[in-house]
């Protein structure tokens, strides 16, 4: 989907982060399972991208966990919400400006030791890539594993 301006994708997914709508993830995923086609591809796990402590204590959950969590049990594939940790709190990238969005260093932090894994690392809207490329560094320095990505929407 695309994360356009006044678009339909906008609004579910705001509705998702921001009006407690946690079951649009589940909606979104249901979606998804009829757009997704792993092949021989099938990956080890499901990471999501985590929010920091405070800001899920905030919104009172994360709008990744029932979207993975659908996906995990529609493909019978494992997740973990605790592979990665946000170690800073910040605002959301969308609301960041460009030098801001591309301070990532040291943003996350692998929480387990995982070697050998096909990853699918799943984010709600992919804006610069510089979320998903931190995390994938990290689970990639972690051993030899390999990492695809599952984005609900691109914002241009």
């Amino acid at each position: 989907m695309q994360f356009e301006e006044e678009s339909l994708s906008r609004k579910i997914i705001h509705e998702l982060k921001y009006k407690s709508r946690e079951r649009a993830g589940k909606v979104l995923a249901e979606w998804t399972t009829d757009h997704l086609d792993f092949k021989d591809e099938k990956p080890d796990l499901l990471v999501s991208v985590p929010l920091h402590s405070k800001k899920l204590k905030e919104r009172g959950y994360n709008q990744l966990h029932l979207f993975t969590e659908t996906l995990s049990k529609f493909y019978e594939i494992p997740y973990s919400h605790d592979v990665m940790k946000r170690n800073h709190y910040s605002k959301a990238q969308a609301l960041k400006d460009k030098e801001h969005r591309l301070a990532t260093e040291n943003t996350f932090s692998i929480t387990q030791k995982i070697s050998g894994k096909h990853i699918l690392l799943i984010d709600d809207v992919f804006t610069t890539g510089n979320t998903i490329s931190s995390i994938a560094w990290e689970i990639l320095k972690a051993g030899d594993n390999k990492v695809s990505v599952l984005v609900m929407a691109m914002d241009e």
